[in-house]
C-alpha cells in the first residue's frame, strides 16, 4: 500500500544548490512521486538529472513526454517545456513561457492540484521571480498543502517571499528542513492500491 499524493517543487536563481539539499535530505522509502521544476536555458542537458542523483537515495530522471508518473521517483522537467500530470500521466508543453520561464511551476502546480486535489503537496524554494506563487495558492484552495523555504536561506528570496504573500498560511521552513518535514507529513498519510494520478 502506498501513500496517495504527489510533491511538486518549483525552483529558479540558486535552484541547484537548494534542490542538491532538499533530495538528499528524502530517505530511501520516501513514498510519493517529486516533480521538480527548476527554471533553466533551453540548450540546457540532462545534467541537472545526474547531479540531483548523486545526491539522493531515490531515483532521479528527466521526464518524457507520456511517461508515467512514478512513486518515490524524482522526475526533473526537462529544458523548454512546460510539464503537465494527466491520470499518472506526464505531458510536455512548448506552450508560450509563463512569466518569462518555460518551464513554468505555476503551470505545473495547477496542473497537479487539478489531478489530486487535497493529496499534492507544493513546495517553493529560491527564486528571482515569482513563479509558483499562483500555483500554490491554487493547490491551497482544493486542501493541498503548502511549504516554502525561508527567503531567509534563500540564495534568491523573491520566489519565496511572492510565495508567503500568496499563501499566508504555508509551512515556512529553512531549506534543511523541509524534507525531513514531507518525510513526517506523508508517512502520516493514508494508503491506497489505486492510481495516484487523478483527473480533476
Amino acid at each position: 500500500m502506498t501513500p496517495s499524493g504527489i510533491v511538486v517543487v518549483g525552483a529558479s536563481w540558486g535552484g541547484l544548490q537548494a534542490l542538491t539539499t532538499l533530495v538528499g535530505g528524502f530517505p530511501a522509502d520516501f513514498a510519493l512521486p517529486i516533480v521538480v521544476i527548476q527554471h533553466r536555458s533551453r540548450d540546457s542537458t540532462g545534467a541537472l538529472a545526474e547531479l540531483l542523483q548523486d545526491a539522493s537515495k531515490l531515483c532521479v530522471c528527466e521526464i518524457e513526454d507520456k511517461a508515467p508518473v512514478v512513486p518515490g521517483h524524482i522526475h526533473i522537467a526537462p529544458p523548454d517545456y512546460h510539464v503537465l500530470i494527466d491520470s499518472g500521466i506526464f505531458g510536455l508543453s512548448t506552450e508560450a513561457p509563463h512569466r518569462y520561464s518555460r518551464p513554468s511551476s505555476d503551470i505545473t502546480f495547477e496542473s497537479a492540484a487539478h489531478g489530486y486535489k487535497g493529496d499534492t503537496i507544493g513546495v517553493v524554494l529560491t527564486g528571482a521571480n515569482q513563479d509558483g506563487s499562483d500555483g500554490l495558492r491554487l493547490i491551497v484552495s482544493v486542501g493541498g498543502t503548502a511549504v516554502i523555504q525561508d527567503p531567509a536561506t534563500a540564495e534568491s528570496p523573491t520566489m519565496p517571499k511572492a510565495a508567503m504573500a500568496a499563501v499566508p498560511t504555508a509551512t515556512v521552513l529553512p531549506l534543511d528542513g523541509i524534507a525531513p518535514f514531507l518525510a513526517r507529513l506523508v508517512a502520516k498519510r493514508p494508503s491506497t492500491h489505486g492510481m495516484l494520478g487523478r483527473t480533476a
